[in-house]
């Protein structure tokens, strides 16, 4: 199919299989704001160590006396690139810890609002990671390194840029000359699998020449088959135009009803903690759980989206240590459960809080975020009489019989400290009656 450059045309465009089968993708927020990393910790914007050079300017913000009282008033945010070297970053260690967290595709910030590109960018000449900093291709090196490993690359890229004089005094040259050049090079160069485009609030789609760009990527670009995209490309269009509709932080744009059910694919995006770039004042208790890192995966996944989980590498290349250890224990989860995840379709909404359904074909995966005990009752599910319930990872058949509403499940004498995975447990009902609804 030959696409138009129009939403009418575009939005008949199905978001690849491959994306709705993965689930489970790592978000990298990395730039000259990771050298400062520094934001007031809570919930919202305000707390984005990654916008460091926007609050460094506002007198009403924390980050500017942060910054006057440890830089000095004349250090600027240019004066950053001399110390983002990137001295310690490993690709190939990023790739294998992603590898090891069950993640299955992974999306690096290529430019963020400041304008400064991890690649050797032509349209931000002296302004990029090969010119300046660690005079290192960051987007090149990474790309290899996932794609070896198997798992999909995709990059963020900001559409505007804070204080590029070209995008404040000359919009449409900036458009026309800039951003689509430096988007269809980023495509051109490293053929990623996902697009997630960024800072379109400011102005409509037509005016970012979205359509036009989006015509090129679905039509002509070289990943013109396999390319997933978001929904950030005009001020209108969150939710309503565009991939996949996007979440960050739990935050619906629009007004959204993503609640179970909603049949048009979406991602929820967040950091560990409250802040995607490394905000090195944040404190342990700022960082989700393992319990609510895989509680937040379950439930995203069980009412049809994807959970894009972003860490904010140091600027000397390190990934934290306390992020580390958080992808590995989804890791670990998903290595016992990962069937339960990946490749499956949300069912219904039970009736329990403490319960989520996912389903492939005739197969129904009850997934309990607490231990239900020994007896517990699934209602309004539908056994057959060659049902079977087993628990991934662990050899013991389960005895059933059927109640009224559902089916009751009676689990051997097993301790729920000896079971093969811990905070999310997974019970599998085969050869059910009906799966997806």
């Amino acid at each position: 199919m030959t696409y138009e450059p129009t939403w009418e045309s575009l939005d008949q465009r199905a978001t690849p299989t491959w994306f709705d089968e993965a689930k489970f993708g790592i978000f990298i927020h990395w730039g000259l704001y990771s050298v400062p990393a520094w934001a007031p910790v809570g919930r919202g914007g305000e707390s984005y160590a990654e916008w460091y050079w926007k609050h460094m300017n506002d007198p009403n913000h924390p980050t500017y006396r942060h910054h006057r009282d440890v830089y000095g008033e004349k250090f600027v945010y240019q004066d950053f690139v001399h110390l983002f070297r990137a001295e310690l970053f490993e690709p190939e260690r990023w790739s294998d810890l992603f590898k090891m967290s069950g993640a299955k595709y992974v999306v690096l910030t290529s430019k963020h609002h400041d304008g400064f590109c991890l690649w050797p960018s032509a349209q931000s000449w002296n302004w990029n990671s090969v010119d300046v900093g660690p005079h290192r291709d960051l987007c090149g090196e990474l790309s290899k390194a996932v794609k070896d490993s198997g798992l999909k690359m995709g990059f963020y890229y900001s559409l505007y840029e804070w204080y590029n004089p070209l995008y404040l005094d000359d919009f449409e040259k900036y458009v026309a000359n800039h951003m689509i050049p430096q988007m269809k090079d980023l495509v051109l160069r490293y053929e990623p699998s996902l697009l997630w485009t960024d800072g379109e609030w400011e102005r409509p789609s037509q005016d970012w020449r979205s359509t036009e760009f989006l015509a090129w990527l679905f039509n002509e670009s070289p990943v013109k088959d396999e390319v997933a995209v978001n929904d950030r490309w005009g001020k209108e269009t969150r939710s309503t135009h565009g991939g996949f509709y996007t979440t960050e932080y739990g935050q619906v744009h629009l007004g959204a009803d993503l609640k179970l059910g909603e049949k048009h694919k979406w991602e929820e995006c967040r950091g560990i903690g409250y802040s995607f770039g490394y905000n090195r004042n944040e404190h342990l208790e700022d960082y989700m759980t393992e319990r609510d890192c895989i509680h937040l995966l379950v439930d995203t996944v069980s009412k049809g989206g994807n959970l894009l989980l972003d860490i904010g590498p140091t600027a000397d290349g390190r990934i934290p240590v306390i992020m580390q250890e958080r992808l590995v224990q989804i890791g670990n989860w998903l290595s016992v459960n990962g069937e339960a995840i990946y490749g499956t379709q949300p069912w219904r909404q039970s009736d329990d809080d403490a319960i989520r359904y996912t389903a492939k074909g005739s197969t129904l995966y009850a997934i309990w975020l607490k231990w239900p005990g020994r007896r517990f009752v699934l209602r309004g599910v539908r056994p057959s009489k060659d049902t079977t319930v087993s628990m991934p990872g662990l050899e013991l058949a389960m005895k059933w019989q059927p109640s009224d509403n559902g089916m009751i499940v009676e689990v051997p004498d097993v301790s729920p400290d000896h079971l093969p995975s811990q905070h999310a447990y997974v019970f599998k009902l085969s050869n059910m009656q009906e799966g997806v609804q």
